[in-house]
């Protein structure tokens, strides 16, 4: 049964199989066709015409006058290709008939045509009716001087003829007559019938033993494409993992595969990256809704003590009043910050232009020596550092980070840093701090929206974990990278790189 079932695989109309199969038969039967009528075509003129010169030949061997002795010969029914008989006397014979005798083609009719076009039948095969041309034809077959092609005739009886044609020569008188020779195209056309036959016999069983030869052959070169089959079936969203052969001997087939395996990997990375988004979706809206939460919990605390009596004691009511009001900055913050994250996110077109970097840095010394307080600050610029930013957007990028550096240094023994220089790949903006470092498992994701290292000191610090999401945003969308290096009780540099 699994023998048939496969058998039957092979015939099922839709199957790439049975169309290979199908039309490579039907290619092979239209080729085989066509050299089966080309042959019959050319072996038909090849046998017409070796017949035509055959005869032709054979009445070449006769010399002329033995055709004027059979043009004069009396008609007295008998043949004159044949001998004559004997007259009483036992030795008197016509030679004509002997003449006539070399001419060994069977079943052959001769008519002579004199020089004015009278045609004379000579001798006509049995059950054959004597063709005869018009005086015109014979006219111009006799004054042609170039060799005389065969013709193919019906007679009034409807069979078919090939007719000869040869001129009688002499060398002083030139062209004397014209002797027609024709045969019936039967016995050539019974052997054009054979050999076709044969042909079609042969070309039959060709196309029976190549059907069953080309099956496990066909069956064979497919099993790359019935592997990929195979594979395709274990592929799921689930199990993305799975990957073809790419090298299978077939460079379609492989040129394929690698085709489907780079459709495979850019599907798993973007099933990862959706599961990604996804997984920070989640955790953006837990954690700005616990962001959220924290502050509003706190006004909603301080105005239920308020409503019970607390508002008439204006020392009670000014310390509720300033809690609630540093909360709703906090909230006001975090709203600020949520919204510059999902404009970000939208890929802004920045008001960028040329300009000199180092100016605008310098402009910002005495806003970031206050940030500092007594803290050690140094400030490295290069000179003449131009460079195409968005000036209000890159001051934003530096006060986040030297704002992150001066929360994580001491307010006495903290030493801090602002650096630019050009490099080969750019211009390169460093701040640099003393603090205690970050430890390498919180590097990856020190970027990330919400992500804080110490939560209990960001949130007294005001902090939501937004400002090097939102500084990492601004850098990329300048076209920028940026990057941390830090190390545990030395302290951290984040550089900014932007192209010149």
């Amino acid at each position: 049964m699994k023998r048939r079932g496969r058998f039957a695989e092979h015939f099922v109309t839709g199957s790439l199989k049975f169309q290979l199969l199908s039309r490579s038969l039907l290619v092979m039967s239209v080729l085989l066709l066509l050299i089966g009528v080309f042959q019959y075509i050319f072996m038909q003129q090849f046998l017409y015409k070796n017949k035509a010169e055959t005869i032709r030949n054979q009445l070449a061997t006769l010399p002329p006058n033995t055709w004027q002795r059979a043009g004069d010969f009396p008609d007295r029914g008998q043949n004159p290709f044949m001998p004559r008989r004997e007259t009483s006397g036992g030795n008197h014979s016509d030679n004509t008939g002997g003449e006539f005798s070399r001419i060994f083609v069977p079943d052959l009719s001769i008519a002579l045509i004199d020089s004015e076009g009278t045609y004379k039948q000579l001798s006509s095969e049995s059950g054959s009716s004597p063709l005869q041309l018009t005086k015109e034809d014979y006219q111009e077959l006799l004054k042609s001087k170039e060799k005389l092609n065969y013709r193919i005739l019906k007679d009034k009886d409807g069979n078919e003829q090939l007719i000869v044609f040869h001129q009688v020569r002499e060398r002083s008188q030139g062209v004397q007559g014209l002797v027609q020779a024709n045969t019936s195209t039967g016995p050539i056309k019974d052997l054009l019938l054979r050999q076709l036959f044969t042909f079609l016999l042969l070309s039959m069983t060709a196309l029976v033993v190549g059907l069953l030869g080309f099956l496990p052959v066909l069956r064979r070169t497919l099993v790359p494409l019935s592997n990929m089959v195979d594979t395709v079936k274990q592929i799921d969203s689930g199990n993305l993992g799975e990957r073809f052969p790419a090298h299978q001997g077939q460079v379609e087939i492989d040129r394929l595969s690698t085709s489907f395996n780079s459709m495979l990997e850019r599907l798993e990375f973007s099933f990862e990256a959706e599961k990604e988004a996804k997984e920070q979706m989640r955790r953006f809206a837990a954690d700005a809704s616990h962001e959220l939460r924290t502050p509003l919990t706190s006004i909603h605390g301080f105005l239920e003590v308020l409503l019970r009596g607390a508002y008439q004691q204006p020392e009670q009511l000014l310390k509720a009043l300033k809690s609630m009001h540093g909360e709703s900055v906090r909230i006001n913050k975090l709203v600020e910050d949520l919204l510059l994250l999902a404009r970000l996110d939208r890929t802004p077109s920045f008001q960028k232009s040329e300009g000199l970097l180092d100016e605008m840095l310098h402009e910002m010394e005495p806003q970031l020596r206050l940030l500092a307080g007594d803290r050690k600050f140094t400030f490295t610029l290069e000179p003449q550092v131009r460079c195409l930013y968005d000036p209000d957007k890159i001051k934003q990028v530096i006060l986040n980070l030297f704002h992150n550096a001066v929360q994580h240094t001491h307010p006495l023994t903290g030493e801090l840093g602002l650096s630019l220089a050009k490099t080969d790949a750019g211009v390169e903006i460093a701040v640099h701090d003393n603090g205690p470092g970050i430890a390498p498992e919180h590097l990856p994701h020190l970027f990330d929206r919400f992500y804080r290292i110490d939560s209990s000191r960001a949130r007294r610090s005001g902090g939501a974990g937004l400002g090097l999401s939102i500084t990492r945003s601004i850098v990329e969308l300048h076209g920028g990278t940026i990057e941390v290096h830090s190390r545990v009780g030395e302290g951290s540099t984040f550089k900014v790189l932007l192209l010149p």
